[in-house]
């Protein structure tokens, strides 16, 4: 029996089910596994972890479809005019993302329910469902296994989350390579794979997670989308967009570095120069396609934030974001995005220290190579 045969039998027997709904995945889990088996260098531990993830990802995707064949009619719910935060990771997104999903009248992807989507969230019990503790228990496992992560990227059960699990229910997503050391997966991944099927299967999940607990007003976040704007757009063509922006000599270092801590928790052989060339790659890649995107006529579906003022003064580009909008900013989603900020200082972790040179980045060369967009958004460099 094959590697992959082997993970989809014991994803079936985990679950008791054995419909993995269209086959659009198994490309992605084919050549995810190979580059695992061939690439990766992983520890025993490593090894162990990685089969448990895959299956955990396969589980959930026959509990959604078990679910769609249990309840038809969830496919009829609509997913309307999202709001997308995009742009390059390590810009104040998280923060912006969380300040946002403050607000009572609209609909994030909260952790827990990114790491269990089934059975989909009820009303009646978000704010109580067990798997909340569940999950809480799992980011404290996992801020023991990432010591510097809290950091650098700060989490819990109930804060809002990327789609990044969702579009690995697919087996392309930005997550495998943050994780792994595959480099013949991300080349696949950022330049030859079809993410249409990946967004629709997204999109699936969020009808799902919507069809008993809404609101139904989606604010999501994702960095990684701008390497494939097109397919996004695709699949939700009425979708508008927020963008941060900083200074890429403080983005590209805190992403590698960040890559780093993931990848050295299942390797002791961790190419750093490597993980500095492939943030440094899809990034670029990936701002250029979204330059191209915004210039061929869709430049109006985006509202920009600077990181700088931002971060002295959030609400000021929040309440111009619901002005470009046309939605009111209520009074108690403004109180409660004030107490989010007044609890949750940016440095309350630690702060996140780096040294670009250890991944093979030169600063002036790199900002040289992204002048193409500091130029473009007016980004100044900061010290």
């Amino acid at each position: 029996m094959s590697r992959v045969s082997e993970l989809l039998r014991q994803a079936r027997s985990t679950s008791a089910l054995d419909d993995f709904g269209e086959d659009s995945f198994r490309e992605g889990l084919e050549r995810l596994v190979d580059a695992v088996d061939r690439e990766a260098r992983l520890s025993e531990r490593g090894r162990i972890g990685f089969d448990l993830q895959v299956v955990d990802l396969l589980v959930n995707r026959l509990q959604v479809e078990h679910w769609y064949r249990l309840h038809p009619e969830i496919d009829e719910q609509q997913i309307v005019a999202p709001l997308i935060g995009l742009g390059l990771p390590r810009t104040g997104s998280t923060a912006l993302s969380c300040l946002l999903a403050e607000d009572p009248q609209v609909r994030s992807i909260r952790n827990w329910e990114a790491l269990m989507p089934c059975p989909p969230p009820e009303t009646a019990t978000e704010f109580s469902d067990p798997r909340i503790e569940i999950a809480q228990r799992l980011v404290l496992k996992r801020q023991q296994m990432f010591p510097r992560k809290m950091a650098m990227l700060p989490s819990s059960a109930t804060m809002p989350t990327e789609c990044q699990t969702y579009m690995g229910y697919d087996f392309k997503s930005h997550l495998f390579q943050a994780l792994w050391q595959v480099p013949s997966y991300a080349r696949w991944l950022n330049h030859d794979a079809d993410l249409v099927p990946t967004y629709r299967y997204v999109k699936r999940v969020l009808k799902l997670l919507q069809w008993r607990c809404p609101p139904h007003r989606w604010r999501l976040k994702n960095p990684s989308h701008i390497v494939f704007i097109d397919a996004l757009d695709e699949v939700f063509p009425d979708a508008r967009y927020w963008m941060t922006h900083r200074d890429i000599g403080k983005v590209i270092p805190s992403v590698a570095d960040l890559y780093h801590e993931l990848i050295r928790a299942s390797s002791d052989q961790v190419d750093k120069t490597y993980i500095g060339e492939l943030s440094a790659h899809w990034c670029e890649l990936g701002m250029r396609k979204l330059i191209a995107f915004r210039d061929a006529g869709n430049d109006s579906r985006f509202f920009d934030i600077h990181f700088v003022p931002f971060q002295k003064d959030p609400f000021t580009a929040i309440a111009k974001l619901y002005q470009f909008l046309g939605e009111p900013l209520g009074a108690e989603a403004l109180e409660r995005m004030q107490a989010w900020r007044r609890d949750t200082p940016r440095d309350q972790h630690g702060e996140h220290h780096y040294d670009a040179a250890d991944f093979g980045i030169d600063l002036g060369q790199l900002r040289e190579r992204f002048a193409f967009y500091t130029e473009r958004f007016g980004i100044a460099v900061s010290s």
